[in-house]
Parts: C-alpha cells; structure tokens; sequence
C-alpha cells in the first residue's frame, strides 16, 4: 500500500529536524536580541507551512531546504510586521549579515525594507531574488541553493553577486531604475 503525501512528509520531519533548527537558528542568530521568535516556533511554523505541499517531499533535499527557506521567510517578516504594528511604526529590525552574505556594509539594514527589495528584485530579475531566499533566508551553500534552482554553483555565484550589488543599491539609493516601488 502506497502512503499518503501527507504521510511521506510526516516521515520526513524525524530526518529533517536537525537540519530545520540549524537554518532557523542561523537566522534568527542575524536578529536584534529583543526578536521574540524562537528557533523552535520558527521550526515548527515553517514545518506546518511545509505539511501541505505535495512537491515537497516528491522533488528532493535541495527543493525541500529551498520550500523552508522561503516558509522560514515569510514567517520571519511576517513577524517583524505584526512586531512593527504593536508599536505603531517602531521597531526596526537590525539584521547583521556574515561576510558572503553581506547586503550593505552599513552594519545592518530593516527586515521589511530588505523584504520590500527582495520584491522589487523578484519583479527584476526572479533568480537571484530566488537565490537570496535560498542563501540568506535558508543557510543553504551555493551547492545546495544550485541543486534547488536546477542552475550550476556558477550561476548561483554569479546571481548572488548581481543581488547583492543591486539590492545594495536598492537599499542605500532607493528604488533602481527599471523599477516600481
């Protein structure tokens, strides 16, 4: 008897688990220290996010890691917009980058702005928007984000480069030519 696709997903979580609290705990660890999502909840919330997705568990690792990072995303900001809300235009959210994953060098940049960015660069060019999402909001090696994107390790050096230079722009400058904000 073949099981369900729910069943096929549920069976993946014991192999998964440890690899999901190593990506949400990387990036909650870029948050200010007054985030109060933890890596557990983030876990958990993208795990159920994940639960529906037939695709998830039929295409692979890297297509997986890619669905949670981008699950792992739309919680973070998510969050950060209902924190923004409680406080009425405050509370910005400080995220300091690691050296490959560095955005700007100006020690930190608003979690809904980067998001804002991240939207207009989709418009612009959708892979390394795609890229992004798997490097910066996943932890995934440039490897890892190739295998999910089906391009080479190449590609993703290259599109990581181009999206990080343009969102540097789009982010100290305002919107970039050819867009709309």
């Amino acid at each position: 008897m073949q099981s369900s696709p729910k069943e096929s997903i549920a069976a993946l979580l014991p192999v998964v688990y440890d690899e999901l609290r190593r990506m949400a705990r990387g990036r909650l660890r870029l948050e200010r220290g007054d985030f109060t999502l933890s890596t557990t909840e983030l876990v958990h919330e993208a795990w159920l996010r994940l639960g529906g997705s037939q695709q998830v568990g039929e295409r692979g690792r890297a297509y997986f890691f890619a669905a949670a990072a981008q699950a792992m995303r739309r919680i973070v900001v998510d969050h950060a917009r209902s924190r923004r809300r409680l406080k009425r235009g405050g509370g910005r959210v400080a995220i300091t980058l690691d050296d490959d994953l560095a955005v700007t060098d100006a020690g930190g940049v608003d979690l809904l702005e980067l998001e804002e960015a991240l939207q207009q660069l989709a418009l612009v060019a959708p892979r390394p928007a795609q890229v992004v999402e798997c490097r910066f909001f996943g932890g995934l090696s440039a490897d890892d984000t190739a295998q999910a994107l089906g391009v080479t390790s190449r590609t993703v050096h290259r599109d990581w480069a181009f999206a990080r230079a343009w969102l540097h722009d789009y982010l100290t400058s305002g919107p970039v030519e050819g867009t709309s904000s």
